[in-house]
């Protein structure tokens, strides 16, 4: 059905919007066909990336402090040393696909026709399948919205907070496109809309014990359809959307309320997954992620995945292990892990050696990064060590030993599968996917939002205090089952000295809860950071080995970052097409 509707809507056309080039089909025949109609909506979530390896995943962490490309050439790192040029836009290709799936849900929800469209014989099971349907068109619209607000979202020349065109029409293919950009404040609104009308179609969740009658129903409601987006996730986009426009940069007016809906729609998420979603081998806060697992309890919503995959096995292992090496974690971010006790690095209670510094450090340290002496352990059978990482100056993994390694002296363990090696006889590849949106997403969302409206240890409005939800993952077990953070007297310290300490707590543990998954360079915008902190360099580890054995760690820069604007630009190519666009700040010489 994708091959067949690829056929007919988007074909060989060099403009996007053009959805008949090869003149065989009109739109009327998509009307006549259900499967075609279904179609359109099956080919929005082919535009939802199902791993980590691209520009608005794990590369774009390379743009921040969390890591370094290892390759200099790479676009995203041009952005990130103030290198590239308007044809080598690393996010150039999300302005393109977000507005080809909105085109397709458009196309789907324009004056009702795929709601109105006869799917199957039986009544109540057409119903089913219109509802769902006509419901992700609506939340898929609002997603893909939201990623432009994320991505282009910004203040104009003249100074006013801006944010896509927003287009709720199928384009006039024969017209003459000239959008402009409407307020972010228009953009927020159309998505929460969305997200509405969204969530009067959809079931709550794609769960078979909440689907009444199941046998008689099985193949159109119910599990089956775990990955398409649901109720429960509409709520947790709202909260998204909330967290942003709440946030210093977004949020001239200070406007409390923004805060507040944030932590509404993140509880409401919290909730969900705690008492329904909680059922018999169901969700368990304390559960350890498991990257490889596309149904894994922990997931709000989920992308499609990809069997048998070795994507990020290859992305992150270096040369020496088979793999690429293709980015390593700073020290910034290692630095950002506090010890076991639950100190940061920096208090001298934590027990941190600098001359020891990978030793006693928080266990969700060790699933995420690999350093000097790190061992690559098999998580099953006779659970051997197959790789054990060497770093230090003239070891086989040292930053320049060859093209392939970290320039950090660190790689990076997160998603990756601890039972893959390529030296096997049989190669042990897993699925993988992409977490659009986890529980731990909402827990960090309501935390900073609650702690804004009542401070970290009112539990009186929202029925749980900021301090509570994020104990969920301080406590979380992680790789190994090995326990989490607890006691933890650095909580109780920072949650006592008030909401201002409370809120710099918060932007830590959400960095290293979310490292990689593409979110820090959003963060780091929208609490207005400014660019003189945009732009201090990244370190790495220089790790050099005396003749006696012992080693002596220097930190060391590894590459400078440099910033214009807080935003990212509009197409460049748009502009010179669309006289009414507005570019961002700091992008003068785009426009």
């Amino acid at each position: 059905l994708t091959g067949l509707l690829l056929a007919v809507l988007l074909g060989a056309c060099k403009d996007y919007l053009d959805p008949y080039p090869n003149g065989n089909r009109s739109e009327e025949d998509v009307w006549k066909y259900p499967e075609m109609a279904q179609g359109l909506i099956g080919q929005v979530y082919e535009y939802i990336p199902t791993n980590y390896n691209n520009n608005e995943s794990a590369y774009l962490d390379c743009a921040t402090d969390n890591a370094v490309s290892t390759s200099t050439t790479r676009d995203i790192r041009k952005l990130a040393v103030g290198a590239i040029t308007t044809g080598q836009d690393p996010v150039r290709t999300y302005w393109d696909r977000n507005y080809k799936a909105i085109f397709l849900c458009n196309t789907f929800l324009k004056d009702n026709r795929g709601f109105n469209l006869r799917y199957l014989v039986v009544p109540h099971l057409d119903s089913l399948v219109r509802h769902r349907l006509q419901g992700e068109a609506y939340a898929l619209r609002a997603w893909f919205q939201w990623d432009l607000l994320q991505k282009f979202g910004g203040k104009s020349l003249d100074g006013e907070l801006l944010g896509f065109p927003i287009i709720t029409e199928p384009a006039d293919i024969n017209g003459d496109l000239n959008w402009s950009r409407n307020t972010y404040e228009e953009c927020v609104k159309q998505i929460l809309a969305d997200c509405d009308s969204a969530y009067k179609y959809l079931p709550i969740a794609h769960r078979d014990y909440l689907v009444e009658n199941l046998a008689n129903q099985s193949a159109y409601a119910g599990s089956l359809y775990w990955g398409r987006i649901d109720g429960i996730t509409t709520r947790a986009i709202k909260s998204l959307v909330y967290l942003t426009w709440a946030s210093p940069r977004f949020n001239p007016e200070k406007d409390m309320t923004r805060w507040e809906m944030a932590a509404k729609y993140a509880k409401e998420v919290m909730d969900f997954k705690l008492t329904v979603d909680n059922v018999k081998n169901g969700f368990n806060p304390i559960t350890a992620v498991n990257w490889v697992n596309p149904q894994f309890p922990g997931i709000v919503w989920v992308s499609r995945y990809s069997t048998g995959n070795d994507a990020m096995e290859r992305m992150f292992y270096p040369g020496s292990f088979q793999g690429n090496g293709t980015m390593g974690a700073t020290q910034e971010l290692v630095d950002a892990f506090p010890m076991k006790n639950g100190y940061p690095i920096t208090d001298p209670r934590s027990g941190y050696d600098p001359q020891d510094p990978y030793k006693d450090r928080d266990p969700r340290f060790y699933s995420t990064i690999f350093h000097n002496a790190a061992a690559a352990v098999r998580i099953s059978g006779a659970k051997d060590t197959m790789f054990v990482f060497e770093t230090f100056e003239g070891g086989k993994d040292a930053p320049g030993a060859r093209s392939d390694n970290s320039r950090t002296g660190y790689h990076i363990k997160k998603f990756v599968y601890m039972g893959l090696n390529w030296s096997d006889n049989s190669i042990d590849r897993q699925r993988h996917s992409n977490f659009l949106i986890r529980w731990a997403h909402m827990v960090l969302t309501f935390a900073e939002a609650a702690n804004q409206v009542v401070g970290p240890t009112d539990n009186a409005k929202f029925g749980i205090s900021a301090k509570e939800a994020i104990t969920y993952l301080r406590t979380r077990r992680t790789e190994g089952n090995k326990g989490g953070i607890s006691p933890d007297p650095y909580l109780n310290e920072v949650t006592a000295a008030g909401k201002e300490e409370f809120d710099k707590f918060i932007r830590n543990e959400r960095r290293i809860e979310t490292c990689f998954e593409g979110m820090r360079f959003y963060d780091l915008r929208r609490w207005e950071t400014p660019v003189e902190e945009l732009n201090k360099p990244v370190h790495g580890m220089q790790i050099e080995k005396n003749e006696d054995g012992s080693l002596k760690y220097q930190i060391v820069e590894v590459e400078p970052r440099s910033y214009q604007s807080p935003y990212l630009p509009i197409p460049y190519d748009e502009m010179l097409r669309m006289s009414k666009l507005e570019q961002n700040e700091g992008w003068e010489s785009w426009k």
